[in-house]
């Protein structure tokens, strides 16, 4: 039987022939025009006052980092369980990461943890919308606009998720999204930079252009352009440009398709659920999700541990993450636990992704269906 892999990347079929046309359009570096219709297109579905595409979805949050003018100092909260360029994009500029805990409904940031958090030295908050989830966003910049503090969206999950009707991505200052090839629409390596905020759409285009005001030469209302601040090359070539606009273009296609798949999961391991022997995900009734993936929680690790096994000795990968960052080396090197994370700890042992990808045969999932099945619903009955 053909192996079942975690991931596998989907093409719409239009993707090689945009390329075709941004090489024979003579421009293959950032700021052509397939980037500009990307940009347009992801400011328009994020809400955002600006949507800069960047080679992936860190160099946004590195850029993120440097508009918010972090430094040396500064204390910047996230949670623990989530990528690592979520903690490093701040490292890079020598503030300090200080890893809260999170929701066990969502696994997302906790508003009463963040609060409890907060120090003098806290300059931002960096929610993560985990599985694109949207987090307890309301609280979150309640806190932050209480005490003067920029909030960053890790949306790298979240195209297409809303929190009460409203795109994730720029409901806060800044934001980063990924297109990464494990993503619900990809470019293989890409992201984007979102303004929330009118006040830092220039410093945003200044920080994307190298550090330069070439945008406002490039719109005329300069007659040159120079070096202005600190910047890098944080832009995302035009032929991936050209192969996200193609992706972009089916957004609406492929959430519907990986939604149909997540709800097939959803709907198979209610049973499971009911008799103690998995916990789903929770969706919130105020947010709806991408399907960016599906897991589900095992009662301990051990079983986590069990069911990746026995899947993987049917030729059926999935996986577990993250290793929480507070209990890393270089997390715990530049950050620090803002007091027991027990819940992080809790989740990152039990949780267990399995595999789901735009194009998944029905046949594909049910089999997967039916060795979690098989594996768990075996645990829990007491027949191992």
């Amino acid at each position: 039987m053909e192996p079942i892999p975690f991931n596998r990347p989907y093409l719409v079929g239009t993707e090689t022939g945009y390329i075709e046309d941004a090489v024979r359009g003579g421009w293959l570096a950032s700021g052509g025009e397939f980037g500009k219709r990307c940009e347009r297109e992801i400011a328009e579905r994020t809400g955002s006052v600006r949507a800069l595409v960047t080679n992936s979805a860190t160099a946004g949050l590195e850029a993120a980092a440097l508009v918010a003018g972090l430094g040396p100092g500064d204390e910047v909260i996230m949670p623990s369980y989530t990528f690592v360029t979520t903690a490093s994009s701040v490292a890079l500029r020598g503030a300090t990461p200080v890893f809260a805990d999170i929701e066990p409904e969502t696994l997302n940031l906790s508003p009463a943890a963040v609060e409890a958090a907060i120090t003098p030295r806290t300059k931002a908050i960096v929610p993560v919308h985990y599985a694109g989830v949207a987090c307890e966003m309301d609280a979150l910049l309640e806190l932050a606009e209480g005490r003067d503090l920029a909030v960053i969206e890790d949306a790298a999950q979240g195209l297409m998720s809303t929190y009460k009707g409203r795109p994730l991505g720029a409901l806060g200052d800044l934001g980063a999204i990924s297109f990464h090839e494990t993503k619900n629409v990809t470019c293989g390596e890409g992201g984007a930079l979102l303004v929330g905020d009118e006040e830092l759409r220039e410093r945003a285009e200044v920080v994307w252009g190298k550090g330069t005001n070439r945008a406002r030469f490039d719109r005329g209302e300069i007659d040159k352009y120079s070096w202005v601040s600190l910047g890098s090359s944080f832009g995302l070539g035009e032929v991936s440009a050209a192969f996200l606009w193609g992706q972009l273009e089916r957004v609406e296609e492929i959430t519907a398709r990986r939604m149909a798949i997540w709800d097939r999961y959803h709907a198979a391991f209610a049973e499971l659920e009911d008799a103690g022997a998995l916990r789903r995900p929770i969706v919130p009734g105020d947010r709806t999700h991408n399907a960016h993936m599906y897991y589900v929680l095992l009662p301990d690790r051990a079983s986590r541990d069990r069911l990746l096994a026995d899947l993987s000795a049917r030729d059926i990968l999935a996986v577990f993450h993250y290793v929480p960052l507070h209990s890393s080396p270089a997390g715990a090197r530049t950050g620090r636990a803002a007091g027991p994370l027990p819940i992080t700890d809790d989740v990152a042992g039990r949780i267990a992704r399995l595999p789901l990808w735009t194009g998944m045969e029905a046949g594909t999932t049910d089999r997967v269906i039916e060795a979690v099945t098989d594996s768990v619903g075996a645990a829990a009955g007491g027949r191992r």
